[in-house]
């Protein structure tokens, strides 16, 4: 099963500007990705399971608004 990457932060419990000290960007850039994770960096992509404890293959990559889209259609 995958969750978002918001989802992702949430379950680890964590406030968004936490979470966005942890990967080192703006908590405003964080709030972009959660909205769509398309194109986030590498170097966030890597430190995604240190900081939310969830495996990166578990997790949707894409616009937020597909996630829910696929799910309604599931």
């Amino acid at each position: 099963m995958k969750i978002t990457l918001k989802a992702a932060r949430v379950n680890a419990g964590l406030k968004l500007v936490d979470a966005a000290n942890k990967f080192g960007v703006n908590k405003d850039t964080l709030s972009k990705y959660e909205k769509d994770s398309s194109n986030v960096p590498r170097s966030f992509f890597a430190k995604i399971e240190e900081v939310y404890g969830w495996p990166v293959e578990n997790i949707f990559f894409g616009p937020q608004s597909d996630f829910f889209r696929k799910l309604k259609t599931a």
